[in-house]
């Protein structure tokens, strides 16, 4: 009785920590984002726009903004003539990569499954 009531906690403890970590990387592009951060360092804002392909300006600017105030993202104003703005994953957001890697590998396993 006791070992159950442990094994209870410990999941509800986990599964509020999904919950919290879904609630940071939820919706389509974030995850996507932070992949892209994580593989390429230093990206400036219309080479995010190439490569989450399909995100608009405004909703990669606001998924920008939201995971620089969860410190996934760092923006940098270079002092250049224009300026030039660069986002880079924080080192906080490069421990997500193994969790990117994993999603991956699933996926291109999933697509074998489905399409042969």
């Amino acid at each position: 009785m006791a070992d159950e009531i442990l094994v209870t906690k410990e999941c509800k403890r986990n599964i509020m920590a999904v919950h919290d970590s879904m609630e940071v990387l939820s919706g389509k592009w974030k995850i996507s984002i932070i992949a892209v951060l994580c593989y390429h360092k230093n990206r400036r804002f219309s080479d995010l726009l190439k490569d989450v392909e399909g995100i608009s300006n405004r909703m990669l600017s606001k998924e920008l903004k939201d995971l620089e105030m969860n410190k996934l993202v760092k923006r940098t104003v270079l002092d250049t003539h224009p300026v030039t703005v660069e986002y880079s994953p924080t080192e906080y957001s490069v421990e997500l990569k193994t969790m990117i890697d994993n999603l991956a590998d699933w996926g291109m396993k999933h697509r074998k499954k489905l399409f042969g």
